[in-house]
């Protein structure tokens, strides 16, 4: 890996070279021709105001006029350091030039024509000695009449001359950087292993695959976050039961308030503690879950969230309170029906004829009363049928179980489903029982009404059992809290809770010892 590390800095180190030496020659040589061009023009504009000059180009005397100028010029070109400068007369006559000669002939420039008609500019020409920058300047006389024109020539550098004049500082250069290239990606190299706890980058991918697919794999929704609140865990799992379509790799990265605006899984960073066994309503879909903060080094780096649809759970939960109410109920009934069998037997063998028609007709009507008030009533088969095995049940167990004539129910609560009241009834029904199994009373009476309107369902549960002290009431609630030492205990009244929390209602309690206990619950539609 840390060959791969130095390779890739060479590399792009390199690379940055190569891109910042081309824009960097650019930039000099671009300065180099306005450098030489403003010098040019100066050198030009200098020689061209001399008075030897304006002097002696004038004069008819050729000769005599080469040697007063051209001396003056080479000194001007050698203090300048210029490649040549050319004086002309109008009739582009040399006088003169670092080849002598050269002076006396008539120039051929095809770019002179612009200067003798006293313009000043500068081009670049390539000639014998490489591209130059010229400058031309008109020679103009005292009377304001141009009489000549001064030519400065300089070597423009090319780039592998620009190079050559700067290889020591180049050299330089690039010595220090490999230098501290090659000692930086080692130190880096370093790093990042240790960073990576001495694993290789593929060894890394592929414990990440084992640990993508092992979530995948799991039968429980997983889902993490870090202190960003960025979604680090989203297996395949937590999208089936969640109702989420996009494919967990896709969700990796985002934010969970974009994926989930409802999530409860943030408040574990704030809270700092684990929640377990919560039941939660998100996106739409009951679940069980356990929250726990991820610690690293005693500091909280994120939050997951492990989690299963609570439909699996309700089922357990009506198992314990429903489903084997309904078995028992129908042991119940074998049991009743039998000893109603036997009473109509016993008074037909007797020759009591008409008493067992009467007997049989009052067992018929009692049956169907119930039967079709729980059907016109409670619009749900699962609480009527399970309301029909509790009254079963209590008649067994000597309990009058009356269910209010008046009561009607037609309408779930917000966020709450026929799982949620089998477990509710069941389990309120059933602590009646246990209220009552111990208490010497005339006639022991379980009371339960269901009221609802358009805006409010209520439910009350009374019984004149044992009841409560007020240390009791205080922690009915708790998950795990019962005062019978029984397995399987103190879990009821925590699910009820739980189930009220859900659907937003308000639960009250009154209870007074050896007097009884009513359980008042109150959902609202809107």
């Amino acid at each position: 890996m840390e060959r791969k590390i130095m390779f890739l800095t060479f590399f792009i180190l390199m690379l940055s070279f190569s891109i910042g030496g081309t824009f960097l020659l650019g930039f000099v040589m671009n300065g180099q021709k306005t450098d030489l061009r403003d010098q040019a023009l100066l050198v030009a504009k200098t020689v061209s105001q001399l008075p030897e000059i304006k002097t002696y180009i004038s004069q008819p005397n050729f000769r005599d006029a080469t040697d007063h100028i051209h001396p003056v010029v080479e000194e001007i070109r050698d203090i300048n350091k210029a490649q040549y400068i050319v004086v002309l007369d109008m009739q582009r006559r040399k006088y003169s030039h670092p080849n002598p000669q050269e002076i006396g002939q008539i120039s051929q420039s095809s770019d002179l024509s612009a200067a003798f008609t006293e313009h000043y500019y500068t081009s670049i020409a390539h000639g014998e000695h490489g591209n130059m920058m010229r400058a031309f300047v008109p020679i103009m006389s005292n009377e304001g009449q141009q009489i000549g024109v001064v030519v400065v020539g300089y070597s423009v550098l090319t780039v592998l001359e620009l190079l050559q004049s700067m290889q020591t500082e180049l050299l330089i250069t690039v010595v220090l950087s490999l230098f501290f290239s090659a000692w930086g990606a080692h130190t880096l190299g370093l790093h990042i292993k240790k960073q990576m706890f001495g694993l290789e980058p593929h060894e890394i991918a592929k414990m990440y695959v084992e640990r993508t697919e092992t979530f995948n794999a799991m039968h429980e929704g997983i889902i993490a976050i870090d202190n960003e609140l960025t979604i680090t865990i989203f297996n395949e799992r937590a999208c089936d039961i969640l109702g989420v379509h996009e494919r967990p790799s896709t969700l990796i990265g985002q934010k969970i308030f974009q994926v989930l605006p409802d999530t409860r899984l943030p408040e574990i960073l704030e809270l700092d503690q684990p929640i377990f066994n919560r039941e939660l309503y998100i996106n739409n879909h009951s679940i069980m879950s356990n929250r726990i903060p991820i610690q690293v080094n005693g500091k909280t780096v994120g939050a997951v969230a492990m989690f299963k649809d609570r439909t699996e759970v309700k089922k357990l939960a009506e198992e314990l309170t429903g489903v084997k109410a309904f078995v028992q109920a129908l042991r119940v009934q074998t049991h009743e029906h039998k000893n109603k069998l036997h009473t109509i037997a016993g008074l037909l063998q007797l020759g009591h004829y008409e008493q067992a028609l009467t007997y049989l007709t009052q067992v018929k009507e009692e049956h169907d009363e119930i039967t079709n008030f729980l059907n016109e009533r409670i619009k749900n088969e699962n609480i009527s049928g399970l309301l029909l095995s509790k009254i079963s049940y209590a008649k067994e167990q000597g309990i009058r179980l009356d269910i209010d004539r008046e009561s009607r129910f037609t309408t779930f609560p917000p966020n709450l489903d026929h799982h949620d009241f089998v477990i509710l009834f069941g389990n309120l029904i059933e602590n009646a029982f246990d209220a009552l199994m111990d208490v010497q009373a005339e006639e022991k009476i379980i009371h339960v009404s269901v009221d609802e309107d358009d805006d409010v369902l209520a439910i009350l549960v009374t019984d004149n059992g044992v009841g409560m002290t007020d240390g009791v009431k205080r922690h009915i609630f708790d998950n795990g809290f019962s005062t019978k030492a029984k397995n399987y205990r103190g879990i009821g009244l925590y699910l009820i809770k739980e189930i009220i929390d859900k659907g937003q209602g308000n639960i009250e309690v009154i209870s007074e010892e050896n007097k009884g206990t009513s359980f008042l619950i109150t959902f609202y539609y809107s």
